[in-house]
């Protein structure tokens, strides 16, 4: 099958970048005419949605953006609803043997203003016990109600994550979730596990060794733990960087192709197999980049000259309805073992910046090096 055709046949465009509220969430849906229930509310009254496409006996609960910053793999997801909804000869196979229970957006309220929390200030993802928060309880009325043979839960990761010691960005990472302190495995870990390992079959043919598997320490209140823990199949799915994709519309497209094949294994393999050991040949998600680094920086400190480097990361600022990408500078010293999306060799070139003429935590990214060098916002211009 030509994923990669197939997913820009069917990218809803109007759906771009990393900042998407429930407003165009409701534009698209009501464009690709989607009869979306209303079937909870946020804290701030903001609808809650459920829709239900395929007529299939084995039924798949999927729900993104439970963190309102993590809008990825809501942008895929509709992506493949719209392939779900089209006329293509898998589609239909997919429908007739899938029943899909789909919750776009569970916390509305954080995507608007672009924050992880609710409007109480709550994660949502360490609610799954507690039931304190009301889109965690809409979470669970659906799940309760649907009773899905599998699940999965979306989301995004940061851009400090690298596949292992490969020295490549973690751009797509899954995890099997725990259900038990002990890590234990059984045929319900097993059967996610088995899911992981064709979609990284897949995705190896398009992203070679930026594949991660995310950290698998148990905590009952995380969603997928929870859901493991009560005998349902549960990935974990994390969106992440690709080089030059601050708006996350390349890993957009790893996570569609994620999503297809991974339900084009499910449905041609009914046995659980044992693949246990190639999940673990995923290697673990290591926290080794920054965005920017620059090595070999001259810097006069307290009254000797010495050759240092530092790093800067962006900080996603919401300002006036708008996701800006600032850079700070987040780290000085040796840097050793850690990587840059973008890396800058001064070769011992003066740091200047106007003010103290040393890099500090916390501080813009905007500074000179040598007499002519500019750089602002992290970026040399």
């Amino acid at each position: 099958m030509d994923y990669l055709n197939l997913f820009h046949i069917y990218k809803q465009h109007a759906l771009f970048g990393r900042y998407i509220p429930l407003a165009l969430v409701e534009r698209v849906a009501q464009g690709l005419q989607l009869k979306m229930e209303v079937s909870g509310a946020s804290v701030n009254q903001r609808p809650l949605y459920q829709l239900e496409i395929g007529t299939g006996a084995r039924k798949v609960l999927l729900w993104s953006q439970m963190h309102g910053n993590e809008s990825t793999t809501t942008k895929a997801l509709f992506d493949f609803i719209a392939f779900l909804g089209s006329d293509e000869p898998e589609a239909k196979r997919l429908c007739r043997h899938f029943h899909f229970c789909i919750l776009p957006m569970v916390n509305p309220d954080g995507a608007e203003v672009y924050t992880r929390v609710n409007a109480n200030g709550v994660d949502l993802n360490r609610d799954a016990v507690a039931l304190t928060q009301p889109e965690s309880r809409f979470l669970r009325e659906v799940f309760e109600a649907f009773q899905p043979d599998l699940a999965y839960n979306l989301h995004d990761q940061r851009t400090i994550f690298g596949a292992g010691d490969s020295g490549l960005p973690a751009t797509v990472s899954f995890l099997a979730p725990a259900y038990d302190e002990a890590r234990s495995v059984n045929a319900v870990r097993t059967r996610a596990m088995q899911i992981i390992v064709a979609m990284n079959n897949e995705l190896q043919r398009h992203i070679p060794n930026q594949v991660g598997r995310f950290d698998d320490a148990f905590n009952l209140n995380c969603i997928g733990d929870y859901f493991t823990h009560r005998g349902v199949p549960t990935i974990l799915f994390e969106a992440g960087h690709y080089p030059d994709d601050y708006h996350r519309e390349f890993t957009r497209k790893m996570i569609f192709i994620a999503l297809l094949s991974g339900l084009q294994y499910v449905y041609e393999n009914d046995v659980v197999s044992n693949k246990i050991d190639l999940y673990l040949q995923i290697p673990q998600n290591n926290t080794v980049f920054y965005d920017f680094i620059y090595k070999n920086i001259k810097i006069n400190y307290d009254g000797k000259e010495i050759i240092t480097n530092f790093a800067a990361q962006y900080r996603e600022e919401f300002i006036d309805g708008k996701i800006h990408l600032n850079a700070y500078i987040s780290a000085v010293g040796d840097l050793e073992g850690k990587r840059g999306h973008y890396t800058y060799n001064a070769h011992k070139m003066p740091y200047t910046d106007g003010r103290e003429d040393i890099p500090k935590i916390d501080e813009k990214a905007d500074f000179c090096l040598g007499k002519t060098i500019n750089f602002v916002n992290g970026i040399k211009i």
